[in-house]
């Protein structure tokens, strides 16, 4: 139990780590909002690798294939709100400092990730592989998978925790000007990730 614990650990680092629209959100809110902003939009993002890691994990065959199945709009979905945030990104204006995240902020950041990483069906396809490369195939014992969707959040929240504390520290060696370069980079970023995600749409079904 604890060596499937660890190994999930692992799985959710590997798969959170990879600096990508997800974390680039994350460090962008952590700079502008303060690190509970940041920090809850990676928790976000944990709970869906959570999500997918049961689905994988617990061989909900039916679940994945449905997701699957509506890739298109999952992923039209998924690049549009990209390209929205990306251009609130380049219109908000910095913070001088911290703003106190209420709980409906913080609900908002949570939520927000969660969708857009829950966006990417294909998730499922990873950790199906992942799985099956521990030896574990497609149904492993439920105490066993349960240990590894505990571990993939567990390392996955690691991680959000790191960034956003780490980036939370730089924060305050940034002044206005610097955090504005942030916001526009950080816009131009989010943008073409979701140009790519449109670019590359599957077939509609």
């Amino acid at each position: 139990m604890i060596a499937a614990l660890l190994k999930g650990m692992a799985v959710g680092l590997a798969i959170a780590a990879p600096v990508g629209p997800i974390g680039l959100l994350c460090i962008r809110r952590t700079l502008t909002d303060g690190q509970r902003y940041g920090l809850a939009s990676g928790l976000g993002a944990a709970t869906a690798d959570a999500c997918y890691g049961v689905i994988a994990g617990f061989g909900l065959a039916f679940v994945a294939g449905f997701l699957v199945a509506q890739q298109f709009w999952l992923t039209l979905g998924g690049g549009v709100f990209l390209c929205y945030l990306g251009v609130r990104t380049a219109l908000a204006r910095p913070a001088s400092r911290a703003a106190g995240a209420d709980p409906g902020t913080l609900h908002s950041a949570f939520f927000s990730t969660l969708l857009l990483t829950l966006a990417n069906p294909m998730t499922i396809m990873s950790f199906t592989a992942v799985f099956a490369g521990l030896g574990l195939g497609t149904r492993p014992a439920y105490g066993t998978a349960a240990a590894l969707v505990a571990g993939i959040f567990l390392g996955s929240a690691l991680w959000w925790l790191v960034l956003s504390t780490a980036t939370s520290l730089l924060r305050s060696r940034l002044n206005v000007n610097w955090l504005r370069a942030v916001n526009w980079v950080s816009a131009a970023l989010l943008v073409a990730f979701g140009l790519h995600a449109l670019a590359g749409l599957p077939p509609m079904p």
